[in-house]
């Protein structure tokens, strides 16, 4: 019996603790709501295809400069499989199970890889980083680990070229 109550006990503040971080988790959201926004809505014509799809995981989107600060904000702090692609007008992140992140090419300020992003870390240069602008104005790094890391410097110099108006 005794063994019982401390299973029970044990399952209890198991629960509980569930419980607390799910608050923390909506608390957060509602903190971020403001400065987050509402996203770009996808665009009907995205323009020329740049840079061929690539796919990987969605690692998450972050508060920049912090590489740990989660945008706890609608499905935006959850990782999922995903195929990133370049287009004249921007960049396009599908994801599985969540709605698309669509990035205008105006918005973008920088594309480079780091070693980690949104509590993911991996080698040097594993993860593709894209800080850009939210409509709020509000700055924010969107990761994406590619399967093949050999397109990264492809991405990055593609966004130098755009953001200097050359020919990529």
């Amino acid at each position: 019996m005794e063994r019982l109550l401390w299973v029970l006990v044990l399952l209890a503040l198991f629960l509980l603790f569930l419980w607390l971080m799910y608050r923390a988790w909506q608390k957060k959201a509602r903190t971020q709501a403001a400065s987050v926004g509402e996203l770009p809505p996808v665009p009907a014509e995205l323009g020329a295809q740049l840079l061929e799809p690539t796919t990987g995981l969605y690692t998450g989107t972050t508060l920049a400069p912090s590489w740990q600060n989660r945008i706890a904000v609608g499905d935006l702090g959850f990782r999922a499989t995903a195929e990133l692609t370049r287009f004249e007008r921007g960049i396009l992140l599908e994801r599985d199970g969540a709605m698309p992140i669509w990035i205008p090419q105006e918005s973008v300020t920088a594309v480079r890889t780091e070693r980690g992003h949104a509590n993911k870390v991996m080698t040097k240069d594993g993860v593709l980083v894209i800080r850009w602008k939210l409509p709020t104005g509000t700055e924010v790094d969107t990761g994406f680990r590619g399967d093949d890391k050999s397109v990264y410097p492809a991405w990055t110099a593609s966004a130098i070229s755009t953001m200097t108006g050359e020919e990529a």
